[in-house]
């Protein structure tokens, strides 16, 4: 069971520096303010107001996004074969919140849980916080991009919930699609749900949504390992989710 605000309050603790250089500009602008010409104060005064409203907006909308919204529920997910015997795979970047919500609304699958982060590859400061705070899930599997450990043509269902966006490589991303496309089974579906570098995105995050990849790379990622999109779920206008099998008509 997820805890009130568990979202949001999670980007606070991971993402702390983050906010501390927010603030410690937001310092030092007032604390110069006196002694600067009446223009320059101008625009002292707008970068202190996007500071604070950026700041404020971003916490709001992770807030309705990881708190508030349909997201952990994975009520956008095919509930038709949820007590099927199956083999279901989900794959995280070191950071796992959703195994648990898997299990719970697919009792009858074999889940496998992989975990790909390798330091050396995936550098991100908030997954080392997030890794040292959260214990993985019982029986996860490290693993790496290129090599998952599972049968080819085996899994019905593969989940990469904001996983698949830290592999920053395109080559290494290539691999790992090329992956999940071996693991797939022929009438089955992977689930990748991610925040895109659009327009919605970046009002919300600004230079934050450069951390994400657009939807044009994405689909050229699709393509190159032979997968097509089935269907696109927007689970917020933040958050989209592809629906991604072997033999599907793309649009």
């Amino acid at each position: 069971m997820r805890k009130p605000f568990q979202g949001v309050l999670n980007i606070i603790r991971f993402n702390w520096h983050y906010f501390l250089t927010s603030i410690i500009l937001v310092i030092t602008i007032i604390f110069i303010y006196p002694e600067v010409s009446p223009i320059l104060a101008i625009g002292l005064k707008i970068v202190i107001i996007f500071l604070i409203f950026s700041t404020i907006i971003s916490l709001i909308v992770s807030a309705y996004i990881y708190d508030f919204s349909h997201l952990y529920s994975l009520s956008w997910t095919d509930n038709s074969d949820q007590h099927k015997k199956q083999k279901i795979v989900n794959i995280n970047a070191g950071f796992d919140e959703t195994s648990v919500l898997i299990r719970q609304k697919f009792p009858a699958a074999d889940l496998y849980v992989f975990d790909f982060y390798n330091p050396d590859r995936h550098t991100e400061v908030s997954i080392k916080r997030a890794r040292r705070a959260y214990p993985p899930y019982p029986g996860t599997q490290s693993v790496s991009t290129s090599a998952l450990t599972i049968e080819s043509n085996s899994a019905a269902k593969i989940f990469c919930i904001f996983s698949a966006h830290e592999i920053r490589d395109d080559a290494e991303r290539i691999l790992f699609f090329n992956e999940l496309h071996r693991i797939l089974s022929d009438d089955g579906e992977i689930m990748i749900t991610e925040h895109l570098r659009d327009v919605a995105n970046f009002l919300v995050y600004n230079i934050g949504f450069f951390h994400f990849h657009s939807k044009s790379k994405w689909m050229r990622t699709f393509y190159e390992a032979g997968l097509n999109v089935s269907r696109q779920i927007k689970i917020t206008p933040f958050i989209t989710t592809f629906i991604l099998q072997k033999n599907a008509t793309s649009y």
